[in-house]
């Protein structure tokens, strides 16, 4: 017999067994010897049961999540002698580790020839990938030491119970009784934040403020919204003897970009959320872009689909919000009577959500102007279905998705655009509905 990858033997029972019971445990499995030595040669135990105790106790105080259910303890007679051999199985919940050590490299081994060594940040990332899938929020959080206070006191002032039983329906404790990272995003020790920046005039050359929040995802919310509305001044206009009072931004519209900002972002970058206040204008930046499947006019319409649903539904249950997909509509109808218009901006890896002041009164930044920057893509996709409608006689919504290479949705967004225009009417109901031009 020879030590080896699912082989290691001990001439009597250390406190370092557990080192290797870990990495068995993340690795392939395998088997202690306790009473053979380094070299093979068979000592033998005395009190077998004695061992095994401290074997099976060591399991269970000393590694966490509960690998109990895949080691077996038991005695073999090897040359005469009595051994014990304790067979621990390749787990299901990887990774595990060593309960005063965490979810790090000092608390999690790897078994590599004929030792356990520390495992990398990549092969823990591997291993929880493995095991939790590709959700972040459902993957299990690298800290296990979270503390909830702020999201306690949440829960409390909504009259809403926050004990082991909720955290689990919500998804903050994992099936496997480890916290997720959605316990992460909520507990006072979350590792995402809030950059918040004032500056001078248009243009990010003068600095005036700048803030960085963290904790909680509830309590960044709460002083997010608090630092922006110490900058919402209040304009004063009278119309004969009544007063009316018309704030730089739209409260509404600002607690909808915010909130957007913190829901739909992509928490597996370690990058944080931007904010920047201006002279005429806020912008929101959020990362992670559009959600597979989506396009830009898809969520202009209201279409949601939410990267974090389980965050979102902890703010719905928190009635900070009423409704999936309704975030972008309330922005556009706080400026509903207003000559400048919200403006939003997708990338690969972000979202941009500019809000402009309503009471500015110097020259703007272009891109906050009343004609939003995609108004000349708008133009020559309504000039290429009335062209194809002229020459067809009239077109369907299907001949749109096909002309413009666009989504269902994109297709009926457009259309409705040119009807209300004026530029097409329609002809017909259901399925023969087709829409022509106007003579």
């Amino acid at each position: 017999m020879m030590e080896g990858k699912t082989t290691e033997f001990k001439r009597e029972y250390v406190e370092d067994i557990k080192y290797t019971a870990v990495a068995f445990a993340n690795t392939d499995g395998g088997k202690i010897y306790i009473g053979i030595n380094d070299d093979g040669s068979v000592q033998g135990v005395g009190d077998t049961d004695a061992v095994m105790l401290r074997v099976t106790n060591m399991i269970r105080d000393t590694i966490r999540p509960d690998v109990t259910m895949f080691t077996e303890c038991g005695v073999e007679t090897i040359d005469g002698r009595s051994v014990v051999v304790l067979t621990v199985q390749r787990g299901t919940a990887r990774p595990y580790y060593l309960a005063g050590k965490g979810i790090r490299p000092e608390g999690v081994y790897l078994r590599q020839g004929a030792s356990s060594v520390p495992a990398s940040e990549t092969a823990i990332l591997n291993m929880i990938k493995e095991t939790s899938g590709d959700c972040y929020e459902d993957a299990r959080s690298l800290n296990q030491q979270l503390t909830f206070r702020k999201a306690e006191d949440y829960f409390a002032r909504h009259e809403l119970p926050f004990g082991e039983s909720q955290k689990r329906t919500l998804g903050i404790i994992g099936e496997d009784g480890m916290y997720t990272n959605l316990g992460l995003l909520l507990s006072d020790e979350c590792v995402h934040t809030i950059k918040l920046a004032v500056f001078e005039g248009s243009k990010k050359t003068t600095f005036r403020d700048r803030r960085e929040l963290g904790g909680s995802l509830l309590e960044q919310l709460e002083d997010a919204y608090a630092y922006i509305d110490q900058f919402n001044r209040t304009r004063a206009e009278f119309a004969g003897l009544d007063r009316i009072d018309k704030r730089d931004y739209p409260p509404e519209a600002v607690r909808e970009a915010l909130l957007n900002a913190i829901t739909h972002r992509d928490y597996s970058f370690s990058g944080s959320t931007l904010i920047s206040i201006f002279d005429d204008r806020i912008e929101f930046v959020t990362i992670g872009g559009l959600v597979r499947g989506l396009t830009f006019d898809d969520i202009m319409l209201g279409v949601s689909a939410l990267r974090n649903k389980k965050l979102a539904n902890v703010f719905y249950r928190l009635r900070l919000i009423e409704a999936y997909g309704t975030g972008i509509l309330r922005i556009n109808e706080c400026y509903a009577d207003s000559e400048v218009k919200p403006l939003f901006e997708v990338t690969d890896n972000a979202f941009k959500i500019t809000l402009p002041n309503r009471n500015f009164t110097g020259e703007r930044k272009e891109t906050t102007s009343a004609v939003p920057a995609r108004t000349k893509d708008k133009a020559q996709r309504q000039d290429t279905i009335l062209r194809l409608a002229k020459k067809q006689g009239a077109v369907t919504r299907k001949d749109v998705e096909a002309a413009l290479k666009v989504s269902q949705s994109s297709a009926i967004l457009v259309l409705r655009e040119m009807v209300d225009k004026g530029l097409l009417v329609k002809d017909g109901t259901g399925k023969q509905l087709k829409y022509r031009t106007v003579e």
